[in-house]
């Protein structure tokens, strides 16, 4: 979905979505295209679970922005499969999933972990081409 932040309901939605095309279809790949200025944790993740979960490999294009949260999940586009599901109890497991989401991206884009740490205390706005440079996308399409 275009301009929408990763909220509860949006989440629901692109799961539902996910899950219903995988039913009809399990061959055939699936594509999100985002374009957002971020959104919540908590439901982002449940949009990468459901990204992993799925038997279609799930690709991500950015057409526009992909801020905070968005950039997680485009970054978290297939390569493998592993589960990054939570059940947040306490505040304390905010910091775990502060690292989960600074080892994704290290693992991902290949950034020592004190460069993506810096990156993530701040808002960084990228072209595409720096995207592509950092890691966080492969490709550029152009017309």
């Amino acid at each position: 979905m275009r301009n929408q932040e990763v909220v509860s309901e949006v989440s629901n939605q692109l799961t539902g979505f996910m899950i219903y095309l995988s039913i009809e279809d399990d061959t055939q790949d699936l594509y999100l295209f985002i374009n957002s200025p971020g959104g919540w944790v908590i439901p982002g993740m449940s949009l990468c679970d459901t990204m992993q979960f799925v038997q279609p490999d799930v690709y991500t294009i950015c057409m526009g922005s992909a801020a905070s949260m968005r950039s997680f999940i485009l970054v978290k586009r297939e390569i493998t499969k592993l589960s990054t599901g939570y059940i947040i109890l306490e505040v304390g497991e905010l910091l775990k999933l502060r690292e989960t989401l600074t080892r994704v991206y290290v693992q991902r884009t290949g950034k020592p972990l004190w460069v993506v740490s810096e990156d993530m205390e701040r808002d960084v706005f990228m072209s595409a081409t720096e995207a592509q440079g950092y890691g966080i996308v492969d490709h550029i399409a152009v017309k």
